[in-house]
């Protein structure tokens, strides 16, 4: 795996925090999150952006968003209540799926 592919995997690691601070941060007004919302969207923001020295801008953007979707998806799942339907939890494999497909297609 390339340092770019790294960078990309941390950006959407750190999106899942500062998504799951923005939930936590109870519309800002709960300090610590509203923190953590910032400190780990600027890590995802700058990750995101050195990944782009060497992927293209459509697969990074959707290897990005995909992995926010899919992994703020099952974090509210686990921690929120959110319903885990069956048509959901497919639909969420398929979002995995076509984020895999992007990587192998990527040159």
């Amino acid at each position: 795996m390339t340092t770019a592919w790294i960078y990309l995997l941390t950006a959407g690691v750190f999106e899942l925090g500062f998504t799951t601070c923005l939930k936590l941060a109870n519309n800002f007004t709960k300090v610590p999150y509203v923190i953590g919302f910032f400190i780990c969207g600027i890590i995802s923001f700058y990750s995101l952006n050195k990944s782009l020295a060497t992927i293209p801008l459509g697969t990074a953007y959707a290897v990005w968003t995909g992995i926010g979707a899919f992994g703020t998806a099952i974090i509210g799942i686990m921690y929120f209540g959110e319903p885990a339907n069956l048509p959901r939890l497919l639909l969420l494999a398929g979002l995995i799926g076509c984020v895999a497909g992007l990587k192998m297609l990527s040159h």
